[in-house]
C-alpha cells in the first residue's frame, strides 16, 4: 500500500518514537513529502536538555533546503574563527577561519542553543501538520504484515507501515532489536550558559569557538543567542569512573582536574553547573539500524562521543537522507530503508570512530602532547582535508560519500 492511501484512511504513514532533534527534524523532512507523521514523545512536554550546539555546513545545508536556516541564524551566532589552543600554556595550535569555510563549503557554521534549534523544529512540525502526541512511554516493538506495532505502558498499541526509533542513547528498541550496551570513555561532562557580561573581563573571545585541549581534559568555550550568553563546556578523564558508583565524575572532581590549565579556564570553573554532569558514552558501530519495518535513527543508532560535534547534525542528516529515499521510492517502504541503511551507516561509523580516535588526541600529555602541537601548527589555515568528508553535502547514496582523510602519525612532528 502506498503511503498516500494510509494518509487518506486516517492512520499514520510513519510514527517517529522520541520528540528530540533527531526524531522532530525527521517529522519535518517526512511531512514535507507530504507523508502522515505522529510523533510520540516520553516526556509530558516536549523540551530539550543542555546548552549549546554547533551547526556545520552539513547541518545549515539542509536547514536552507528546509527554508529554516534564516531563522536558525537569527537565534544563534555565526562565529568568525573556530580556535583550538593547548589548555595548559593557552598556547594556539590552529584555527579554522569560519567565513573562508563558508565560502568553501557554500553555507555557515553556526551555534545555538539546543533549546532554541528544538523549538524552531518543534514549531516547523507544527506547520507541516504533524501530529505531536507526549507522555506516551513506548515499551516494545514487533513487525507486522503490513509495517510494524509498538506497545505503550498504558497497554495501548499502535500500528504504521514504518515506526522511526529517535529515543536516543538508552533507546528501547536498541536495546529490543540489537541488544549492546553503552560503552563508558570514562569522561565526564560539564556545561553551563552564564551571561557574557558576567565574563566580558576574563579575555574571552566574543566572536569565536575556543577549544582548549589538555592532558585527560578539553574545554570549550562560544558565544550564544546574539552574543548574549556563553556556553562553556568542561570535560576531564574521572578517576572513579571504574568504581562501580554509578554516579560518577561528581562535582568534587571538577576543581582538581583543571587545577594546571591556563587562567582563562581556571577563572571559568566556578561557573559551570555543579547540579548536573554528562557522562560521555557512546556505544560500538553496529551495520543493521532496519529490522524489518522498525528503522533506527540517531543517537538509537549511533551515538557518537561528542569531538566532532556531529551527534544532533548526522540525526537531522538522517530524516534528511530518509525522506529523500521515500520521495524516490513513493510505493516501497522497504527499497527505501535499505536505500538509507546503505549510506547512512558507513558515513556515521565514521564519524563515531573518528570522534573516538580524536578525544585520545586531544586529551595526550608528555612527548606526544608536544608532537600532537608541532603537527597542529604545521597546519595551514585554509588546510580542509580534514573537514571535506564530513562538511561537504550529505551523500545519498553509497558511492557519493567523499573519501577519508589521511592520518598524520605522531612520530612524524619535529619535537
Amino acid at each position: 500500500m502506498s503511503p498516500a492511501s494510509f494518509a487518506n484512511s486516517g492512520r499514520p504513514d510513519v510514527i517517529i518514537v522520541g520528540g528530540g532533534i533527531g526524531g522532530l527534524s525527521s517529522a519535518f523532512a517526512l511531512a514535507r513529502e507530504g507523508l502522515h507523521v505522529r510523533v510520540l514523545e516520553r516526556a509530558k512536554e516536549f523540551g530539550e536538555v543542555g546548552a549549546g550546539i554547533q551547526l556545520a555546513p552539513n547541518c545549515t545545508r539542509i536547514l536552507d533546503e528546509y527554508d529554516l536556516l534564516d531563522e536558525a541564524k537569527s537565534l544563534g551566532v555565526h562565529p568568525e574563527n573556530m580556535v583550538m589552543r593547548d589548555a595548559l600554556d593557552a598556547r594556539e595550535l590552529t584555527r579554522l577561519d569560519l567565513t573562508d569555510l563558508e565560502r568553501r563549503y557554500g553555507y555557515p557554521y553556526l551555534v545555538i542553543h539546543r533549546s532554541d534549534l528544538h523549538a524552531l523544529l518543534l514549531l516547523a512540525c507544527r506547520r507541516a501538520g504533524v501530529e505531536l502526541l507526549t507522555d506516551r512511554k513506548v515499551v516494545g516493538y514487533d513487525n507486522t504484515t503490513t509495517g510494524a506495532r509498538i506497545s505503550l505502558t498504558d497497554g495501548s498499541v499502535e500500528e504504521a507501515p514504518l515506526i522511526i526509533a529517535a529515543d536516543g542513547l538508552h533507546s528501547v528498541a536498541r536495546n529490543v532489536l540489537v541488544g549492546d550496551d553503552v560503552v563508558s570513555s570514562r569522561y565526564v561532562a560539564y556545561r553551563a550558559a552564564v551571561p557574557f557580561d558576567q565574563v566580558r573581563a576574563d579575555r574571552v573571545a566574543e566572536r569565536d569557538v575556543l577549544v582548549y585541549v589538555g592532558p585527560r581534559c578539553h574545554f570549550v568555550q562560544y558565544p550564544l543567542r546574539g552574543g548574549e550568553m556563553l556556553n562553556q563546556v568542561a570535560v576531564f578523564a574521572s578517576p572513579t569512573a571504574d568504581s562501580g558508583t554509578e554516579k560518577w565524575g561528581g562535582p568534587e572532581e571538577l576543581d582538581a582536574a583543571f587545577e594546571g590549565t591556563c587562567d582563562t579556564i581556571r577563572e571559568a570553573i566556578p561557573l559551570m553547573w555543579r547540579d548536573r554532569w554528562w557522562q560521555m558514552l557512546d556505544r560500538d558501530p553496529v551495520d543493521t539500524w532496519v529490522h524489518g519495518r522498525v528503522a533506527l535513527l540517531g543517537d538509537a543508532a549511533h551515538p557518537p562521543l561528542q569531538y566532532m560535534a556531529q551527534g544532533a547534525i548526522m540525526a537531522i542528516e538522517d530524516g534528511w537522507v530518509l525522506a529523500h529515499h521515500l520521495a524516490r521510492n513513493p510505493s516501497d517502504w522497504d527499497a527505501a530503508l535499505a536505500a538509507y541503511q546503505a549510506v547512512r551507516v558507513e558515513h556515521c561509523r565514521r564519524v563515531q570512530t573518528t570522534a573516538r580516535a580524536w578525544g585520545e588526541l586531544w586529551h595526550l600529555d608528555g612527548m606526544e602532547r608536544l608532537q600532537r602541537n608541532a603537527i597542529m601548527r604545521a597546519r595551514d589555515t585554509c588546510d580542509y582535508g580534514f573537514t571535506d568528508w564530513v562538511y561537504g553535502p550529505t551523500a545519498l547514496t553509497p558511492d557519493e560519500e567523499p573519501a577519508m582523510f589521511t592520518p598524520v602519525p605522531l612520530a612524524s612532528a619535529p619535537v
